[in-house]
């Protein structure tokens, strides 16, 4: 059988401040429902910083191996190309990152409009939360920025 690559090329990969070795690219947004699907790309044979889902999230692994490493930097999970996975909220903080090439996985948020990840400091203290109105104000910059672009 081949193995392909996915061709990411016409993605508007975005940055977030402060957030290295991650890029993503928010597909739809409902906020109606509360649910947001966003492409996370987590640079291969990096860890993204300390954090905890608050909300359900299912995942797709579209490119790459998905890795999940505990609070301690150690390899919790590894997750092949092919893989969904529905990881309702855990208090358990862990990072995450790419394999061997970068990780493009999709994400489907599903939350009440609160809050969908505290991002931790490596002492495990809350340094920073995103939400529903998180997402949306990244939304519509995303969308505006491919609005300019076109």
């Amino acid at each position: 059988m081949t193995a392909y690559l996915f061709d990411d090329r016409r993605i508007g990969w975005q940055t977030l401040a402060g957030f290295e070795h991650l890029t993503y690219s928010i597909l739809n947004l409902d906020e109606a429902r509360g649910s947001v699907d966003v492409l996370f790309k987590f640079a291969a044979q990096r860890q993204i910083l300390l954090h905890r889902h608050k909300v359900l999230n299912k995942t797709f692994v579209v490119q790459g191996e998905h890795r999940l490493y505990h609070a301690d930097g150690s390899i919790k999970e590894i997750r092949a190309c092919g893989s969904y996975t529905v990881s309702p909220a855990k208090e358990e903080p862990h990072r995450e990152g790419g394999g061997e090439i970068d990780a493009v996985v999709l994400f489907q948020i599903l939350g009440d409009g609160g809050v969908f990840y505290e991002i931790l400091d490596d002492a495990g203290q809350i340094v920073a939360s995103l939400g529903m109105a998180d997402f949306a104000e990244l939304y519509r910059a995303q969308c505006a920025a491919y609005s300019a672009a076109a």
